[in-house]
């Protein structure tokens, strides 16, 4: 015997509603916009969908890893860490989840920080390395800031676009 409080336990087509036909001649309702086709390249491309927290440790990691590749390529320049920041930040911004987009401008300078420590160039011990940190956030605050407005733009115009598709639903309904 199955009940009508169990759905699971119905066969599928005794779980789906019956079609409607319009009442009063009208217009059948509206049909599902179909979604646009990605470019070839986009298509390509990986679609990873970070969370906040992955967001900002895949960032932490990615500049780990550009700090020892700095080291060894160009012996600890702080001008081949900048340009390695740069791809970082935007590859970040890009990334994330739409529910976490403020995390990226925000993750961006936290792991700038947490990438220079290696190559910073402190002498004895943990003042003199906290010393070298400081000195190099300083001296190519450029960099920093230039990867934080990256990862700031890129969500600001990921945000407008979110916003944007979020209006023009209701109006194609309507």
């Amino acid at each position: 015997m199955r009940s009508a409080y169990h759905p699971q336990r119905q066969p599928e087509a005794a779980r789906r509603p019956a079609a409607v036909p319009p009442q009063g001649g009208g217009t059948p309702p509206p049909a599902r916009p179909r979604p646009r086709p990605r470019p070839a390249l986009a298509r390509r491309l990986p679609r990873p969908k970070l969370t906040g927290l992955g967001g900002g440790l895949f960032a932490c990691a990615a500049m780990a890893l550009a700090s020892g590749i700095d080291w060894l390529i160009f012996d600890a320049s702080l001008l081949g860490y900048g340009l390695l920041f740069m791809p970082v930040a935007a590859a970040t911004a890009l990334w994330v989840r739409p529910a976490d987009l403020i995390t990226a401008p925000i993750a961006a300078p936290i792991a700038f920080t947490a990438g220079v420590w290696p190559i910073a160039g402190g002498s004895g011990g943990f003042g003199g390395q906290l010393m070298g940190v400081v000195t190099a956030l300083s001296l190519h605050a450029g960099w920093l800031y230039a990867g934080t407005l990256i990862a700031g733009l890129i969500t600001v115009v990921r945000k407008a676009v979110l916003i944007g598709r979020r209006r023009t639903v209701p109006r194609r309904i309507a």
